[in-house]
């Protein structure tokens, strides 16, 4: 009955958030389940910049499960998927008999459409793949009607993805167990605990990245002897610290953990064999930037890290945002092409002294940031109430305007 209209109380759209560690993870010790060799600690960042939108909608007449991403359809058999799927399905068949009026439990033998978007580059490093697994395996839950801890089921999409299933502040525990059962996400503060921190994602490049995070985690974990040593000795006690930075909300002691943190991530790319480059020029001029910035003022007023990819993701607190902003202009002159420089929460003006631009005293470098994106930690998951933002019509199928 291919014409069949899906019913809508059995669709339904949320959204997720990205993620960004400030204590990284990289490198896993069971590849099928998804477990790390050290926990990780991450601050989820504001859906009204960056976010991740699915619809789930299953139907009595779908003939199989199908998937489409930014306006393709993917091969939905890929392992990932499956998982998330699989293990959604086994829990509404656990709790079929106890779920709560409405919850129609002929749809667990449905087929399902999944239609997602991103509102942000994919594949470039911005975790997208954390949003877009935290996403399917929230939406998926809303629709089978399962409830409780799901950060284990999106960790088995994408490692990262099981922190953006919380807002605020995350900790990613690695867990012993070989069953994984104990690697969950747990929220360390609420986004509203620290409303003066904000977020610069300096976005110098959309590209896809050379080395996949996945490929390049396993060739980590086989050659770098660096990375062992990080996961073993370096990170327990760095999770301990960063999370009472966090609690006492120590912009300097956060800040320049961060930045430690994010070098040696890099540094163990680099051990890995043969190495893998995930910064290029431009990452390295900002680095630059913020430590001269940082050191023009003999205070630790900026932080950077990057994840796998060259784009720089910028902490700070409010009262510097026009400043550094506006240094930022002033380092990498934007085209001028009627395009927005800077996204999301709107910055003030700040004039820019001479005694800056010659203390930070680089030169200038065109072109090199294409955007900025302005946001500041926020919530995670959440469902789309208003029907009209369905990704799918009412014949399970993309809208066109997707």
């Amino acid at each position: 009955m291919p014409g069949d209209s899906v019913d809508k109380e059995n669709m339904i759209t949320c959204t997720a958030p990205v993620n960004i560690a400030v204590i990284k993870y990289w490198g896993k010790r069971n590849e099928d389940l998804i477990l790390p060799i050290n926990s990780s600690l991450s601050v989820t960042l504001h859906q009204d910049q960056l976010k991740t939108t699915t619809t789930v909608a299953t139907s009595r007449s779908f003939q199989e499960d199908r998937i489409w991403l930014n306006g393709k359809e993917e091969d939905i058999s890929h392992p990932r998927l499956q998982s998330c799927l699989r293990e959604i399905r086994r829990l509404a068949r656990k709790r079929r008999n106890n779920a709560g009026p409405g919850f129609d439990a002929t749809a667990l033998s449905h087929k399902v459409h999944i239609c997602s978007i991103n509102n942000f580059p994919t594949a470039a490093g911005l975790a997208s793949s954390a949003a877009g697994f935290a996403c399917l395996v929230y939406t998926l839950a809303r629709v089978f009607g399962v409830e409780g801890e799901l950060s284990g089921i999106a960790r088995q999409g994408s490692g990262s993805a099981c922190r953006s299933m919380y807002g605020g502040f995350v900790q990613w525990i690695m867990g012993q167990q070989e069953d994984g059962k104990d690697s969950l996400a747990q929220q360390v503060e609420p986004e509203s605990h620290w409303p003066e921190l904000r977020i610069l994602v300096l976005v110098a490049s959309a590209e896809r990245k050379p080395v996949g995070s996945t490929s390049g985690m396993q060739t980590s974990v086989q050659t770098s002897s660096l990375l062992k040593h990080r996961a073993e000795s370096v990170v327990p006690g760095r999770m301990v610290e960063m999370t009472e930075a966090v609690r006492r909300k120590d912009f300097a002691a956060f800040a320049e953990l961060t930045m430690k943190d994010s070098n040696q991530f890099h540094a163990t790319c680099l051990d890995t064999y043969p190495p893998i480059f995930y910064l290029n020029n431009v990452s390295h001029r900002i680095i630059s930037m913020v430590h001269r910035y940082n050191r023009h003022y003999g205070e630790t007023r900026v932080a950077y890290t990057f994840d796998a990819g060259p784009n720089a993701v910028i902490f700070t607190l409010q009262q510097h945002i026009p400043e550094f902003v506006q240094m930022v202009q002033y380092f990498f002159p934007p085209e001028i092409n009627g395009g927005q420089f800077i996204k999301g929460l709107s910055v003030d003006q700040a004039p820019l002294s001479e005694e800056l631009k010659q203390a930070v005293g680089l030169e200038p470098m065109p072109k090199g940031i294409n955007y900025i994106i302005s946001t500041k930690a926020g919530p995670g998951p959440c469902v789309v109430e208003d029907p009209a933002q369905h990704l799918l019509g009412s014949d399970g199928l993309p809208k066109k305007t997707v």
